[in-house]
């Protein structure tokens, strides 16, 4: 017979055991979902073959990434991610008979070294290491997600299926099957002032506003306030002109890392280097 003080600890860790199973249903072995059925927030409808396939050729998504389906379902996205682009998938799936029936499809796939299944809610799972994101949820919800995606790493790919963001513009849109896709490049804080160096130590104040991926502003060099031109941001990367002297046209492309900027400063005869720093 066990000692007193051990048959207590017995008895209170068989007492715990009982509470977590009777807390963590077991799920459906013979559960199979049914189109339009209702989930949290959202009703169950599945994203085409094709479309899937269209959202991920536009994310561009490679072997090195990181796929994070938020709204998993049967797991069919993330199935792709891996099968087809060979990259690294997990599906985020409140349901958890259907989070179940993702797992099941993904062994069914043979590619359970590739992608996994979580059980959680897209609002309180950690998803920041994505390299690319994946939706089909009700316009209400992206716009909820909207903030949590926008701090993410610049240059992070989200697509979405059937709905938008609201005021931040898709960078791009494709359809197939009759449904229509969207991309939003996750943009770098860029607003505010920036000193920039450039040939042999002169200087410049380039200023920018920014909404979303959207930007503006003017660069003042040798006492001249110019206004910038065809301004665009696309992750990291930023791009715009200015008329100088004469009219001529000088050109900057770069990366923006924080709160670096580098690039280079090019006319039709000749470029250099630009180092910036956030002021």
């Amino acid at each position: 017979m066990l000692p007193f003080s051990r048959r207590v600890a017995f008895a209170l860790l068989s007492s715990l055991m009982i509470v977590g199973c009777a807390s963590t249903p077991p799920t459906d072995p013979n559960y199979q979902p049914a189109r339009g059925q209702s989930g949290k927030d959202v009703i169950w409808i599945p994203t085409p073959p094709e479309l899937v396939e269209k959202m991920l050729t536009m994310a561009k998504v490679t072997p090195q990434d990181r796929v994070y389906d938020l709204g998993a379902g049967d797991g069919i996205i993330a199935i792709a991610a891996a099968q087809k682009f060979k990259a690294n998938a997990v599906g985020i799936e409140y349901n958890p008979d259907m989070a179940a029936f993702a797992r099941r499809k993904v062994a069914e796939a043979g590619v359970q070294d590739k992608v996994r299944i979580i059980t959680g809610d897209i609002f309180k799972e950690d998803f920041s290491s994505a390299n690319v994101i994946t939706m089909y949820l009700l316009p209400e919800l992206n716009l909820r997600l909207r903030p949590t995606i926008l701090q993410m790493k610049p240059g992070t790919r989200v697509v979405a299926h059937a709905f938008d963001m609201g005021d931040w513009q898709a960078d791009e849109t494709a359809t197939a099957a009759g449904a229509t896709a969207y991309l939003w490049i996750v943009p770098a804080p860029v607003e505010g002032g920036w000193s920039v160096s450039f040939d042999a130590g002169k200087t410049a104040r380039l200023n920018l506003q920014q909404t979303f991926q959207n930007v503006g502003g003017s660069i003042t060099l040798d006492g001249r306030t110019l206004p910038l031109l065809g301004a665009r941001l696309r992750g990291e990367d930023l791009s715009f002109q200015f008329r100088g002297e004469g009219q001529s046209v000088t050109s900057f492309t770069g990366k923006v890392n924080g709160n670096r900027l580098s690039g280079t400063l090019s006319t039709d005869r000749s470029a250099q280097a630009v180092d910036g720093r956030r002021l």
